[in-house]
Order: structure tokens, then sequence, then C-alpha cells
């Protein structure tokens, strides 16, 4: 039967009374198999790093916090690391005052999953993204229509936008010419 539609006949289970085959076309199987084992890999969630010191300045960490907050739309999660160097160690809670500060700084759209520990030299914090709702999708769709209900005409040829009140003019103000002594 294999034979006569051209196709493969592929053992399924040899240890089955009766075996039990399948009359398929095995080579478009195996092509369709890798494909789909490449898309559930690609859905796997990574742990991004992102390294930092309990003497970070400001502008330093919103720049990491922009990048912690990219991998955390993508899907990803985010392990915040703060390095201790030296003597830094006999203060921790200054980096846990910048962990705290970094978590703050993206909690729209990530969640802690594990809270700043000390762990030897090194304080872990570790983020996981929120679940999306759908609700920013929908609210960019909202923003276009929004935008549209300005320009519409009802056909009586003048626009449905409301009226803009205009602002009298600002009367010039003439600056008193000073007296050059």
């Amino acid at each position: 039967m294999a034979r006569d539609e051209g196709l493969d006949l592929v053992l399924v289970s040899a240890t089955a009374n009766p075996p039990v085959c399948k009359i398929i076309d095995y080579g478009k199987h195996k092509y369709l198999e890798g494909k789909s084992g490449k898309d559930k890999k690609s859905k796997q969630q990574e742990l991004k790093g992102i390294k930092i010191s309990p003497r970070i300045a400001e502008h330093d960490l919103g720049f990491l916090v922009r990048n912690a907050s990219k991998f955390l739309e993508e899907g990803h999660k985010v392990k915040v690391t703060c390095m201790f160097k030296a003597r830094e160690i006999t203060h921790p809670e200054l980096g846990r005052q910048k962990l705290e500060r970094f978590a703050e700084m993206v909690k729209d759209i990530g969640i802690v999953e594990r809270t700043p520990s000390l762990d030897g030299r090194m304080m872990i914090m570790i983020l996981n993204p929120k679940p999306q709702t759908g609700s920013k999708k929908n609210a960019k769709a909202e923003n276009k229509q929004d935008g549209s209900k300005a320009v519409q005409d009802l056909g009586d040829g003048k626009d449905s936008a409301a009226e803009v009140a205009q602002q009298p003019p600002v009367p010039a103000q003439e600056s008193e010419p000073q007296a050059s002594a």
C-alpha cells in the first residue's frame, strides 16, 4: 500500500501485538518535527544578568533599568547582582537599597521573584516579567481610534471636533526707555 501511494512505511510500536505501522512521507515528517522543535526552543524563558555596585550613579542605574525592562518585555527573567568590593561588604544595606530602588523602577513591567539576599560578596535579586493581559495592545488601538475622531466630518462641511476657544493676543509690552546718565 505504501509503495502504491509513493510513501514510506514507518514502524510506530514494535512491542505491540500486532506491531503498529504508519504510512507517511518520512522526509516531510522529519522536517515538521525539526521545525516544531525549533519553535519550542525559542519559547523558553532565558535568564538575563545585570551587574551593579552599591556605589552606582543614578544615571547608570537608569541605563541598566532600561536594559532590564527591555529584557522583561521580551519575556525573560532578569538576575540583578550587586557586587561588593573590598570593604563595601561591611555595608550590605547600601546594596540592598540599590536593588530595591532597581525593583521600584521596573515595578510596572516586572515583579520580584526572589528578594535581595546576600551570597558571599554578591547580593542577588531575580525579577520576573508581569503576565501580559493584552491591555497594552488594546490601549494602542484605542489611541489610534481617538485621534481619527477629530478629522471626521458630518457631511455639512464642518469638523465634528470641538471648537477651540482662541485667546486674545497678548498686548506688546512697551519697555520704558532707560535714562542714560
